[in-house]
């Protein structure tokens, strides 16, 4: 019971300033479809928001990739890209030259 009362005394107080109307009412709506108090829903969005991301590593990459699209990945989206971008460059090429 000491160390609840303990942690209870560490824990810090946030107070927000100036929250638009309607976003205070839309935070009050989903704290109730969740059955949560405004401050317990404010709570838990700052805890998920503020959550450390899983490491990934480059080899889990195709994998998360493949669940991502599907079957419907993209295809030659670098190679797009990359002819884009000299194109631009070709364009701003010629661009200065008439300057």
């Amino acid at each position: 019971m000491l160390a609840l009362l303990a942690m209870e005394a560490m824990m810090a107080a946030l107070t927000i300033r100036n929250l638009p109307d309607d976003v205070r009412d839309r935070l009050r709506v989903r704290a109730a479809k969740r059955g949560r108090s405004m401050e317990a829903e404010a709570r838990a969005i700052l805890e998920a928001a503020c959550k450390e991301p899983a490491k990934t590593s480059a080899l889990s990459l195709p994998e998360w990739v493949d669940q991502l699209y599907g079957d419907k990945k993209p295809k030659g989206v670098v190679e797009d890209l990359i002819a884009e971008r000299r194109r631009e460059f070709r364009r701003e090429e010629r661009e200065s030259r008439r300057k």
